[in-house]
């Protein structure tokens, strides 16, 4: 048993924001202090069979943070400590918002899941974009998600969207523009060929780069086809597939299930490798591939689907902070039992 296996129970007694808080603060605590090097030493694993390339970033490893547990950009240091491979911060938006009224995150525990409706919560894109400009960042890959401020008209969502941007260019490794939040009313409306040309041409045009797009998993096919179709005419970068769902696996034991928001975690992780390899068949753009990792075998089947990299939030809830450790040393193995030299030779095998 673990250390995380003793506080667990704990952490698991308060309320889901605040236990989330209180891990960001331990975060933050340990940040700018010696203890990052210890982390480093004891989580991070060295192997160049794990380094990946894609979209112009060097990846040490394919395990990264989605969006959504460092909304601020406040750890991701400590993050990269953990063994992370690349952080990805926000959703950041151009106007500081409080997000949806509380509660607002769930845990659904016999599901190894959680559902939120948390309403893009962050300090806006003209502290964010401060602290990432002030404060050290990792040597590992850093990414900056971009979602709408909930009070802005979706006609005039192009501007918001480049607001923020430009508050944040000098410090993202990648730009990832996200229309898949299901918690922003009319958010997903902008995953239409029209609203999406009119997004992403902005932020090519004003030099994002290298540029992204997440998409939900709840997006027909035909639309997701429109999306790559954008993706290719524009010239972007890659696609991150998937954010969560609205919808409820009929498999899901727990009582919180009823509620409203984003489901993630395991109910979900087949949804979404299928959807990687759905994008992956239709593009040749690298795939972020996210949803319902929390171990080796998961991460690396979305990798065999075709995800050059991968995302995880939820598992680390369940699973602590040794998780990224785990997945990298067990991609190994699986690696050496089909006879793969990298990462990179394992990608897209299953296609």
């Amino acid at each position: 048993m673990g250390a995380y296996d003793l506080l667990k129970p704990a952490l698991f007694g308060l309320p889901p924001e605040t236990a989330h808080g209180l891990t960001h603060r331990l975060l933050r605590a340990v940040q700018t202090t010696p203890m990052t090097d210890l982390l480093r030493d004891r989580f991070t694993v060295n192997d160049s069979r794990l380094h990946v390339e894609a979209f112009g970033n060097e990846f040490p490893n394919p395990v990264g943070v989605a969006a959504g547990f460092d909304k601020n950009a406040e750890v991701p240091r400590s993050l990269a400590a953990l063994g992370f491979g690349h952080v990805e911060v926000g959703g950041v938006t151009a106007e500081q918002q409080p997000g949806n009224p509380r509660p607002r995150l769930f845990r659904l525990r016999e599901d190894e899941a959680l559902i939120n409706r948390m309403g893009f919560n962050n300090e806006g894109a003209d502290i964010v974009g401060e602290r990432l400009d002030r404060k050290p960042l990792p040597e590992v890959p850093v990414g900056i998600n971009i979602g709408k401020s909930k009070s802005t008209a979706l006609a005039e969502a192009p501007d918001d969207y480049l607001y923020t941007y430009e508050r944040v260019a000098e410090a993202g490794d990648y730009f990832v523009v996200n229309v898949s939040s299901p918690n922003t009313p009319g958010l997903r409306e902008l995953q239409n060929r029209a609203a999406l040309e009119e997004i992403l041409g902005a932020l090519a045009d004003a030099g994002a780069d290298p540029l992204l797009v997440k998409l939900s998993p709840d997006l027909p096919e035909p639309a997701v086809e429109d999306a790559l179709g954008v993706v290719d005419d524009l010239g972007l970068d890659g696609i991150i597939a998937t954010n969560t769902t609205t919808s409820r696996p009929n498999s899901l034991k727990s009582s919180q299930q009823a509620e409203r928001g984003g489901l993630s975690g395991k109910p979900i992780e087949s949804i979404a490798t299928e959807r990687v390899r759905f994008v992956a068949e239709r593009t040749d753009v690298p795939v972020i591939g996210v949803g319902g990792i929390s171990n080796a075998k998961g991460a690396y089947e979305k990798i065999r689907a075709g995800a050059s990299v991968v995302q995880l939030y939820t598992g680390l809830v369940y699973e602590g902070p040794g998780l990224a450790r785990d997945i990298n040393e067990g991609i190994i193995d699986l690696l050496d039992r089909d006879g793969f030299d990298s990462v990179e030779d394992a990608v897209g095998a299953d296609l």
